[in-house]
């Protein structure tokens, strides 16, 4: 996924902010890690859960890897997806055929029941769905390090050289 592609991408979220420039990223692209981050903030509704699936998609067809995605749940604010639509999510996310990780975490127990929710409805899928309390055990079902997890501003946030490293190198 080249920067360019991942710019355009990323301005059409509109709840989410640019990872490479700004200081409190949302997204992030590690592409030595085959790992997506995201920290969507404020509401997560049907348009917002539509926007990142067909990011998601478009990347799968693009990239000559698969590659894994981080979800931090934490600062969602309100949550209006009908349960309907978390259904064709994971029905339209079934016939993904490429072996990946999909980690969720939060420490709010709304968002955990919703990420429980789809990590069950993606049981017998490509897409291995899981859940996580804890971001130490995400990064560690991820193989990743567990600073890359943290949103800008946290206290476990790598250092602003390893950020820049990590974002630019191919």
């Amino acid at each position: 996924m080249s920067e360019t592609n991942f710019d355009f991408f990323l301005k059409s979220f509109p709840h989410t902010r640019r990872a490479f420039i700004v200081a409190d990223k949302s997204f992030g692209y590690y592409p030595k890690l085959r790992l997506v981050t995201w920290h969507p903030r404020g509401v997560f509704d049907d348009i917002l859960a539509d926007q990142i699936v067909e990011f998601i998609e478009a990347e799968e067809r693009s990239q000559e890897a698969p590659f894994n995605r981080y979800t931090d749940l934490s600062e969602i604010t309100n949550i209006n997806l009908t349960a309907g639509h978390v259904f064709q999510i994971a029905q339209r996310r079934h016939a993904a055929s490429e072996p990946v990780k999909s980690a969720f975490w939060s420490d709010k127990a709304v968002t955990l029941s919703l990420a429980y929710i789809y990590e069950t409805l993606m049981a017998a899928a490509a897409i291995n769905v899981r859940v996580f309390m804890e971001r130490e055990a995400a990064a560690a079902w991820l193989g990743v390090p567990v600073e890359i997890l943290h949103q800008a501003g946290e206290p476990s946030q790598m250092p602003a050289s390893r950020q820049i490293e990590s974002h630019t190198a191919h």
